[in-house]
């Protein structure tokens, strides 16, 4: 395999790990133990395995990025509907649906900024 290949299939082989470990994360029982040492960490970890493949796909320019966050946009709500209905130990929260969907959100509005942004012309 090439160089170039090899390159080209970087980008969807990183969102396809990203994607499992969202999964991981939203479908594995929580592990007994403490809570958190930071209240409510749990949102901010909501928000960046949702946000995290949809910046990886959108900033290497690939054109299913869109895809990519509006499959997550339709996951948020379903992943919490899926812990609260079929995962004994785990309860689906409104709040961790919105801080998916921000992560979304606000991942494809960088996205969109960045390509937006004026270009430096070179001397």
């Amino acid at each position: 395999m090439n160089e170039h290949r090899s390159a080209r299939l970087l980008v969807p082989l990183a969102v396809g790990v990203l994607l499992a470990l969202q999964l991981v994360v939203l479908y594995l029982p929580s592990a007994p133990g403490p809570p958190a040492p930071i209240p409510h960490a749990d949102k901010l970890v909501h928000a960046l395995v949702f946000a995290a493949p949809v910046l990886v796909a959108g900033l290497a320019r690939r054109w299913w990025w869109s895809v990519v966050a509006a499959a997550c946009l339709l996951h948020a709500p379903v992943s919490e509907a899926v812990q609260q209905a079929l995962l004994p130990g785990r309860s689906g929260d409104a709040w961790d649906v919105v801080a998916d969907l921000c992560g979304v959100v606000g991942a494809s509005i960088g996205v969109s900024l960045w390509f937006r942004r004026p270009r430096r012309r070179r001397l």
